[in-house]
C-alpha cells in the first residue's frame, strides 16, 4: 500500500512549516482517516500557467453585453497615437473606480483589439488563457494579426487545435529550461495586453530562436494530432500511404497515418507572413530569422516521424505486418529542439540574397533548414533587468551536488547561495479499513534546501 502515499498533494519545498491550513498540523504518527473511493493513482496536479487578472469572468452578463457604464465612459482619458495612449486608456479606467469584475469581458476585449500593435508573436496567448476564453471573444476579439484573423474566421474549427499548438509550446519551452538561467519565463499574467514572453519574442537571441521553432512545432503537432482523430473534414489520415508498401517483406502500409503535410501547410499559412522587401541593404534579418525557426520547428516534427506496425498472423507468427507513420511524443521533438538551440549558428542582421554567417571564415558552410539561427548574443540572465524582463537567477532554487546548468557553482552565477532546512510532511504506512476508509500515518522528513544569493 505504500503507492496510497500520493494521495494528497505534497507541501511544496518552500513552504514554512507549520503554515495555515498545512499537513504540519497533525503530531508526528496520527492516524488520519480517508474515504476509501479516492484514486491513489492519479496525479498530482501540475503548476498551472498564469490566467487572466484574478477575479476576472469572461463570461459576460446579458446586461452588460454591448454597454459599459457611464463613469468608464468619463474616466477614459484622451489617447494619443500608438500603444502609449491606449494604455492610459486602460488606467483611467481602473482610477474611475468602475466594477472590474463585472467589465473583464469587454476590458479584456479592448486590450486584446488593440494589442497587435504592441508586439508580434501575440497568437501565443492563446496558450495561456483561461478555459473558454478564445471561444467567448470569437476570432475578431483574439490577439491575432490580421490575415490570422481572417484565416481563423474561414477556419473557426481549428481555433481549439491552434491554442493546444500554443499551449504545448509554452509547455515544453518551460520544461526543457527549467534547470537553465533563463528558464523560458512568462509575463505576469495582468501584465499589459498579455506579451506572454515579452521583449524576448523580438530581441534576436538564441532564446527567441527557440519559442519561435517550438511554438511553430506545437501548431503542426497539434493539428495534426486533430487530423487524425477525425476532429475535422478536410484533413484525415494521409491518403498517400494507403494500399502500398512491400509484399515482399511482409508488410503494407495500414492503419491511420498523421497526415502532417496538412498540419505544416497550415503552420506556414498562419505563422509565415508573406516575403516582401526584407531583401537589400536594409533588411530586416530578424523577420527572416524568425521565419527560418518557424521552419525549424517545423521539420523537426517531419524529422523525428516513427513507422508503427502491428502483426498479423497465425499464433503470432507475424507472417504480415500492417505499418503507419506516426508523429513523435512533443517532449522528444522538444529535445531535438534544445539540442538545436545548444548548436544554433549566428548570422548577420543584414540581409543580401539570403541569411548568412556572421563569421566570414564559415560563410562557405551551408545553412540547413533544421538550424536554428540567431542575431544578438544572449544577455546577462544572472541579474534582473526591468526593461528586458529579466528575472534573473536571485531566490532560484539549486542543486548544490550537481555539475549541470542546476548547480549552485553556474545558475547562481558565482554569487553563492544559502541553505535552509524544510520539514517534508506527508502520509504514508497507508492501509484499507473495511469499509470504507484508507488509514494513512504522518510521517516526517527533514531537507536542505538550496537558493541562489
Amino acid at each position: 500500500m505504500g503507492a496510497l502515499s500520493n494521495i494528497h498533494e505534497l507541501p511544496r519545498a518552500n513552504e514554512r512549516p507549520g503554515a495555515a491550513g498545512g499537513p504540519e498540523k497533525a503530531g508526528h504518527g496520527e492516524v488520519q482517516e480517508e474515504p476509501a473511493h479516492v484514486d491513489a493513482k492519479a496525479p498530482l496536479p501540475s503548476p498551472a500557467l498564469p490566467r487572466l487578472p484574478p477575479g476576472c469572468s469572461l463570461r459576460p452578463r446579458s446586461k452588460e453585453r454591448g454597454r459599459i457604464r457611464g463613469s468608464c465612459r468619463r474616466g477614459l482619458s484622451p489617447a494619443g497615437p500608438g500603444c502609449a495612449g491606449q494604455g492610459r486608456r486602460v488606467a483611467s479606467m481602473g482610477r474611475a473606480g468602475c466594477d472590474l469584475p463585472r467589465l473583464c469581458v469587454r476590458w479584456a476585449a479592448l486590450l486584446l483589439a488593440l494589442w497587435p500593435c504592441c508586439a508580434h508573436g501575440n497568437w501565443m496567448w492563446l496558450g495561456i488563457a483561461s478555459f473558454g476564453v478564445p471561444e467567448k471573444l470569437g476570432c475578431a476579439g483574439l490577439p491575432l494579426s490580421g490575415r490570422q484573423k481572417e484565416l481563423c474566421k474561414r477556419k473557426p474549427h481549428l481555433l481549439p487545435s491552434i491554442r493546444e499548438g500554443a499551449r504545448l509550446g509554452i509547455q515544453e519551452c518551460r520544461s526543457q529550461f527549467r534547470h537553465e538561467r533563463w528558464d523560458c519565463p512568462l509575463l505576469p499574467p495582468d501584465s499589459a495586453a498579455f506579451s506572454v514572453f515579452g521583449a524576448e519574442l523580438s530581441s534576436g537571441t538564441k532564446e527567441t530562436a527557440f519559442i519561435y521553432a517550438v511554438t511553430a512545432a506545437g501548431l503542426v503537432h497539434s493539428v495534426t494530432r486533430s487530423c487524425s482523430a477525425g476532429n475535422m473534414t478536410e484533413c484525415s489520415c494521409d491518403t498517400n500511404l494507403q494500399n502500398g508498401g512491400s509484399a515482399t517483406e511482409g508488410w503494407h502500409w495500414g492503419g491511420c497515418s498523421d497526415d502532417i503535410h496538412y498540419g505544416m501547410w497550415f503552420s506556414r499559412k498562419f505563422l509565415d507572413g508573406p516575403i516582401k522587401n526584407i531583401t537589400g541593404k536594409d533588411g530586416n534579418g530578424l523577420i527572416s530569422m524568425n521565419l527560418h525557426n518557424n521552419e525549424a520547428g517545423r521539420q523537426a516534427v517531419a524529422k523525428l516521424l516513427s513507422v508503427d506496425c502491428r502483426c498479423h498472423g497465425v499464433s503470432g507468427s507475424c507472417a504480415v505486418k500492417t505499418c503507419w507513420k506516426t508523429m513523435s511524443s512533443f517532449e522528444k521533438i522538444g529535445e531535438y529542439l534544445k539540442d538545436k538551440y545548444e548548436n544554433s549558428i549566428q548570422v548577420s542582421d543584414r540581409l543580401k540574397k539570403k541569411l548568412r554567417r556572421k563569421e566570414k571564415t564559415q560563410r562557405k558552410i551551408p545553412i540547413r533548414k533544421e538550424d536554428l539561427l540567431y542575431i544578438n548574443k544572449s544577455p546577462n540572465y544572472c541579474v534582473e533587468d526591468r526593461k528586458l524582463g529579466i528575472p534573473g537567477t536571485q531566490g532560484r532554487e539549486c542543486n548544490r551536488t550537481s555539475e549541470g546548468p542546476d548547480g549552485c557553482n553556474l545558475l547562481c552565477c558565482g554569487r553563492g547561495y544559502n541553505t535552509h532546512v524544510v520539514r517534508h510532511v506527508e502520509r504514508c504506512e497507508c492501509k484499507f479499513v473495511w469499509c470504507c476508509y484508507v488509514r494513512c500515518r504522518r510521517c516526517e522528513s527533514m531537507t536542505d534546501v538550496h537558493t541562489c544569493k
